[in-house]
């Protein structure tokens, strides 16, 4: 009977020195089902290496970095953009956090959602998945709109059917009266 080994990513906390932790260097060769979910044309050269400590008397904490080479979709033309992704990666793992605490003592940003006070502390778990930690790190660090060099998005104007949209020049209601102002004063200068 072959005795199973956990995965290499995945550490239970039970089984961690609770001295030195354990360092890990995660670099899948193939990338396509990550790049699949994340809605990556391509993913290249995706590395996640660093290590999982003790902290405090019963905390840990994962520090990593984290190098990819994305290819996304331009936002304004779709083209390619190939974007160079180096990110240091900070998780803090409490058996004291409370999901309700925390919410509680957030405090609100300029559009009323609540922001953590440490985004970095979570709820200590059984295991540490570090392929997770590497996959939800490598989607909070892509860029949100890539943007092809010489792309320009261009005018954007919306409204409801039969109803001209209106453009930056209808918005700037006094440039219409400066042209008037002018245009009246040039036609004065003439009656002299």
């Amino acid at each position: 009977m072959v005795d199973a080994k956990p995965p290499r990513h995945l550490f239970r906390i039970a089984d961690l020195n609770d001295r030195s932790g354990v360092e890990f260097d995660l670099r899948p060769e193939d990338c396509t089902e990550i790049a699949q979910r994340l809605g990556l044309i391509d993913l290249r050269k995706l590395r996640f290496q660093g290590h999982l400590r003790p902290e405090g008397s019963r905390g840990w904490r994962l520090e990593a970095h984290l190098g990819a080479t994305v290819v996304q979709p331009c936002v304004a033309t779709l083209a390619p953009v190939t974007t160079r992704l180096e990110e240091k990666i900070l998780r803090r793992y409490s058996p004291d956090f409370d999901a309700a605490e925390a919410m509680a003592a957030t405090q609100a940003d300029g559009d009323g959602a609540p922001i953590p006070e440490d985004e970095t502390l979570e709820p200590l778990p059984a295991a540490v998945d570090v392929a997770e930690v590497m996959e939800e790190a490598l989607t909070l660090t892509l860029p949100l709109y890539p943007r092809a060099s010489g792309a320009d998005a261009g005018p954007t104007r919306f409204a409801e059917p039969g109803v001209t949209p209106l453009g930056d020049e209808d918005m700037k209601p006094f440039a219409g009266l400066a042209n008037l102002r002018d245009k009246l004063a040039s036609s004065g200068d003439k009656d002299d």
